[in-house]
């Protein structure tokens, strides 16, 4: 998806790894080494674990984040004006007011 973005925005296509950027070291342990059993796991069929699989093959790159510079946050939960103004900054986001 984020060539097929760059690939029509003009924009220089980067053949490397997607990265992934995870705040979560669980999430991180599971997609390094595939799927795990356990009890929160259990219920989860290991066909969904297909992330480990391009991890191997060097599709993607999952890179551990601290929690507070995770601009995703942004998209998906309510946040502090503080975080929320140093995140919009983060990913060039800019108010109308301050372009004119």
């Amino acid at each position: 998806m984020t060539q097929h973005i760059r690939s029509d925005s003009g924009m220089v296509e980067d053949n490397g790894p997607t990265i992934i950027y995870e705040d979560n070291a669980a999430c991180i342990a599971q997609l390094k080494d595939g799927y795990i059993k356990g009890d929160r796991t259990k219920h989860i069929l290991p066909k969904f674990f297909f992330t480990h699989e391009l991890q191997k093959a060097k599709e993607v790159n999952v890179v551990q984040i601290r929690s507070s510079e995770n601009s995703a946050d942004l998209f998906t939960k309510s946040l502090p004006t503080s975080t929320f103004k140093k995140l919009t900054k983060q990913i060039g986001l800019r108010r109308l007011k301050d372009l004119q």
